[in-house]
């Protein structure tokens, strides 16, 4: 299979032993137990079915894996994504859900074909602990109307949402927060010398066999055959194709841009995760396209947006897994679960399901940043804040674009203070040995410039203060530049505009210390032709000998004897 499409899967299986199986099954299977109430649950907490949830997490988990470009990633319906599945769900129907879907799995496959996936790792820390603690918070809101057993319908915004339940606080049933909190007290309180055993399965299984013997009233315990229907996971997903027309995909652009940004980081961030428990490196380009295949065929199958899942990764590396088998093995264990034990699934509780939900979102929520991120730069912390709180007061979209843009902000402020335009002259040059010019002869009518830091937007403004504190008009200008490792089209811009006012005044232009990036710059433009090749000099000995050819004199260099005079 060529480089521009190979999955991880397949160098794994080149070199699989024997010895190498058990581990992956073992791996798998924990992984699919723990999976099993966390697809259910995410799948409502979506806005969709329990089985729609269970079938995204066996059909992309099965096609991450496949065609993947991690060797441990485990793939599925992740807490990240059910704020905004269930506010598209709640706009647009599952159809609309849907297709949004399928148009993310086409930008994800594009994104890796196009070999972009590295640009992801440039989405600045701060904003992607900013919207993760965010949706943390946000799924904790969704989670507490079925963890009160309120019945009422609520908003798709979280604070929206928050309001609605604190107003019906009133109507709260006991016996639906009995359930839950029960389920958190097992989920929290599991002794960790029983771990193998995981604790969610253990708090929804006992959950369920209470309301089994108990049978309580539907109105006061929701279970999923009460809200579902008793046939709710029974039976094999229908191959369905979604409604589509120009208009629908001009309406679902936004939420696709959504599913797609967040799948992608989300499912990097992940394997950056397992590449540093197992030592491996993953594929960031087939990592992606593995990603838009499953979230483009799971649709298809009634199914909602998948990624990979940091916590299902990790447990599987944990257990053993250092292959795409164990992804694979997961599931099948959920397949199986399906298959063998779907009539079980009506008992369980929802409130037992949100407790499950109300732990995920306390663990994904990346807290110490807050007290990590404000002992750093102030504009980090600053742009924390911003997508944290936009995230929870508005949506994902809005916070991680409101995020960037002040990150862009912030970094152009940054930029411009540590980039200087400084005259300097013999006294007030501070450069060492060779490199300064102090006891080097200047010819009258030159003014030497020192440029510091990135050539960047932001920099005529102060090339242009520079040059007009000096108190002469200069025969020749010569810019030092060994201090500016790059340069961009604004400060490109910035010289040229300088070299035409140069021009017009006859004024001479020479370059000095011309770094790799900014002379290739340079050179493409044809700045380069514009100012002269003789003028772009080496150091600022060579510069100095280039202005005193320009000026037709230099001065004799001092004898011992004219020196002792």
């Amino acid at each position: 299979m060529s480089s521009f499409f190979r999955p991880a899967l397949i160098d794994a299986l080149l070199s699989y032993r024997r010895k190498m199986l058990l581990p992956d099954v073992i791996a798998g299977i924990t992984v699919g137990i723990i999976a099993l109430p966390l697809a259910i649950g995410f799948g409502i907490a979506s806005g969709v079915s329990p089985s729609q949830g269970l079938w995204t997490a066996i059909i992309a988990g099965f096609l991450i894996s496949a065609f993947g470009g991690s060797f441990v990633q485990v793939g599925g319906p992740t807490g990240a994504f059910v704020p905004i599945l269930f506010a598209i769900a709640t706009n647009y129907g599952y159809e609309g859900l849907a297709l949004a879907t399928m148009m993310a799995g086409i930008f994800l496959f594009a994104i890796g074909a196009f070999r972009l996936g590295g640009l992801i790792k440039f989405i600045p820390y701060s904003v992607v602990a900013g919207f993760t603690s965010g949706i943390a918070v946000v799924i904790a809101i969704g989670q507490l109307k079925q963890l009160l057993g309120l019945d009422i319908k609520l908003p798709a915004e979280a604070l929206a949402q928050l309001e609605g339940i604190v107003t019906h606080l009133s109507e709260t049933k006991w016996q639906s927060l009995s359930l839950g909190l029960l389920a958190l007290g097992i989920i929290v309180g599991w002794p960790k010398r029983w771990r193998a055993v995981p604790p969610s399965i253990v708090a929804i299984l006992v959950t369920a066999v209470i309301v089994y013997f108990w049978n309580p009233d539907p109105h006061l315990v929701a279970t999923i055959g009460s809200k579902f229907g008793a046939k709710a996971m029974e039976g094999l997903p229908h191959f369905q194709l979604p409604h589509v027309t120009f208009q629908r995909i001009q309406q679902l652009m936004g939420p696709a841009l959504t599913i797609t940004m967040l799948g992608a980081i989300e499912s990097l961030l992940s394997a950056m995760v397992a590449d540093g428990m197992i030592e491996t490196r993953h594929d960031s380009n087939q990592e992606l396209m593995g990603q838009g295949i499953a979230n483009f065929i799971c649709p298809f199958f009634g199914g909602i947006s998948a990624t990979g899942a940091i916590a299902r990764t990790a447990t599987n590396v944990r257990s053993g897994g250092r292959t795409p088998v164990s992804g694979i093995i997961h599931s099948l264990t959920l397949l199986g679960v399906v298959l063998v034990a779907a009539p079980l699934a009506q008992y369980l509780p929802l409130a037992a399901l949100s407790a499950v939900l109300l732990v995920v979102a306390f663990r994904m929520g990346e807290w110490f940043n807050f007290k990590e991120l404000a002992r750093g730069p102030g504009s980090d912390y600053i742009v924390l804040l911003v997508t944290f709180a936009t995230t929870v007061a508005f949506d994902l979209t809005i916070a991680v674009g409101f995020g960037l843009a002040l990150s862009f902000i912030l970094f152009v402020r940054k930029m411009e203070e540590i980039t200087h335009v400084r005259l300097i002259t013999g006294d007030s040059d501070v450069g060492l040995g060779g490199d300064s010019i102090r006891d080097k002869a200047v010819p009258s009518g030159v003014l030497v410039y020192r440029i510091e830091g990135p050539f960047f937007f932001g920099v005529a403004e102060k090339l242009e203060d520079a040059l007009n504190s000096a108190q002469i008009a200069p025969k020749i200008v010569i810019f030092r530049m060994r201090a500016v490792p790059a340069i961009d089209g604004s400060g490109l811009r910035a010289l040229e505009i300088m070299l035409r006012k140069f021009t017009r005044r006859g004024t001479k232009l020479i370059l000095s210390g011309v770094q790799p990036q900014p002379m290739k710059v340079l050179f493409n433009s044809g700045f380069v032709d514009r100012v002269g090749l003789e003028n772009i000099c080496a150091d600022i000995d060579a510069s100095l000998e280039r202005a005193w050819e320009i000026v037709g004199s230099k001065p004799e260099p001092m004898t011992v004897e004219t020196a002792a005079e």
